[in-house]
C-alpha cells in the first residue's frame, strides 16, 4: 500500500470563515453523502468524544458514527467546545487514541476543507520529488473561486506564494497548463462564434500533423469555460472522429498528459473523474489510501451522491461494495459510512 502522508499535527489557525466553510458551497447543495446534524449540541458531541477516549479502550464506533454524521463546520465548533470544557486539543486527544489509516481519515475530517486542500498541496509540493496526482486532482476539479480561496490560504498557512512552489517544483507544458489553472481565469459562458474553430485548432494540433502542438492544447482546455468546452468536444468528434480523451492519449505523454485528462474529464463531470479516481486507487494489487481517503473527505459534503452514481454507471458496481472489499476494520466502517448507506 502506499505511504500515507499524514496532515500535521497541530494544524495553524484556519483561514477566516468565509474561506473556510464556504469553499464546498460553491458546488452543487445537497448531494453531498454528510451533511449538518439538524439536532446539533457541540457541548454534547464533545462530552461523547471525551467518554469515548476516557479510561482503558476507546470507543471507536462512537467517535467514527459522530464525526461522519456532523458537517465540516460542525466539527470546528465540536473541536472549539471540546477545548473549552476540557482545555485540550481534540484532534491531538483523536491522535493519541487512534491509528494507522482510520487515525488518518478522521484527522482529515477534523480539518477544514480548505485547509485540508492547501495541506495537500503543500506535501505534494515540498521534499525529494513531487506528487503530481495530488496537483493534478486538485487544481483541476476546484472552481475558480475554491481555486482563488486557496491560492490566499496557500499563503496565510505556510507564507509561501503556492504559483511559486508550483513552479519551482515542475516543469515545462505540464507547468505551464498548471500555472494557467492556478490563474482561476477561465471565460465564461460559450463563444459560439469560437466553437469550430477551437476544435479545428485542437485537430490541427495532434491527430492532423506529425508531432504534437502541446501549446494549443494547454490554452485551449485551460482558458475556455467548461460549457464552451463541452461543446468543442462535440464538434471534435465530428471533426476527427475520436473523443477529445483518445487523441490526448495518443499526442501526449507523462504528466501533462494525465493533466490534460483530468482537465477534459472534470469540463464533462466532476462527479464522474472522481468516481473513476476512486476506481483506481482500488484496481489491482494493494490500495492508494492517500488517494482514497482524500477523495472520500473533501466530496462527502459536496457530491458524493453523484459520485456514487457515476462509479454504478461506470463499473457496474457499487462503490459501496468496492470499499467493502478493499479495506478493514474501523477505516472500512468509517469510509462506508461517509459513503453514505449501502445502496451506495
Amino acid at each position: 500500500m502506499s505511504a500515507i502522508v499524514p496532515v500535521p499535527k497541530k494544524a495553524k489557525t484556519p483561514p477566516p470563515p468565509n474561506q473556510t466553510n464556504g469553499h464546498q458551497s460553491t458546488t452543487m447543495a445537497g448531494r453531498g453523502s454528510v451533511r449538518a446534524s439538524g439536532n446539533f449540541n457541540a457541548n454534547q458531541d464533545a462530552e461523547i468524544l471525551y467518554k469515548a477516549m476516557k479510561g482503558l479502550g476507546t470507543d471507536e464506533d462512537s467517535i467514527m458514527k459522530l464525526l461522519t454524521s456532523r458537517s465540516n463546520s460542525q466539527r470546528q465548533q465540536i473541536k472549539a467546545a471540546y477545548k473549552t470544557l476540557h482545555g485540550k486539543d481534540l484532534v491531538g486527544d483523536l491522535q493519541g487514541e487512534l491509528g494507522g489509516k482510520f487515525e488518518t481519515l478522521v484527522v482529515a475530517l477534523m480539518t477544514p476543507p480548505i485547509l485540508y486542500d492547501v495541506t495537500s498541496l503543500r506535501n505534494a509540493i515540498k521534499g525529494a520529488g513531487t506528487d503530481e496526482k495530488v496537483l493534478i486532482e486538485i487544481l483541476s476539479s476546484r472552481t475558480a473561486q475554491q481555486i482563488k480561496d486557496i491560492t490566499a490560504a496557500y499563503r496565510q498557512e505556510f507564507n509561501k506564494n503556492l504559483e511559486e512552489d508550483v513552479t519551482g517544483d515542475t516543469s515545462g507544458h505540464f507547468r505551464r497548463l498548471l500555472v494557467i489553472l492556478l490563474q482561476a481565469s477561465r471565460q465564461q459562458g460559450v463563444q459560439e462564434g469560437n466553437i469550430e474553430a477551437d476544435a479545428q485548432t485542437l485537430f490541427s494540433a495532434g491527430e492532423k500533423k506529425f508531432g504534437t502542438d502541446e501549446e494549443q492544447f494547454i490554452t485551449i482546455l485551460g482558458n475556455r469555460s467548461t460549457e464552451h468546452l463541452k461543446r468543442v468536444f462535440a464538434a471534435y468528434m465530428k471533426l476527427a472522429g475520436y473523443e477529445m480523451e483518445e487523441s490526448i492519449q495518443r499526442e501526449t505523454s507523462g504528466g501533462l498528459r494525465d493533466l490534460l485528462l483530468a482537465v477534459v474529464k472534470c469540463a464533462r463531470s466532476v462527479p464522474a473523474y472522481f468516481a473513476e479516481t476512486l476506481y483506481y486507487s482500488m484496481k489491482g494489487a494493494g490500495t492508494d489510501d492517500q488517494t482514497l481517503i482524500r477523495v472520500m473527505v473533501s466530496r462527502s459534503e459536496v457530491d458524493m451522491l453523484d459520485i456514487r452514481a457515476d462509479y454504478r454507471r461506470l463499473f457496474a458496481k457499487s462503490l459501496h461494495s468496492a470499499i467493502q472489499g478493499d479495506t478493514s476494520g474501523d477505516y472500512r466502517k468509517a469510509l462506508l459510512l461517509l459513503c453514505g448507506g449501502n445502496d451506495a
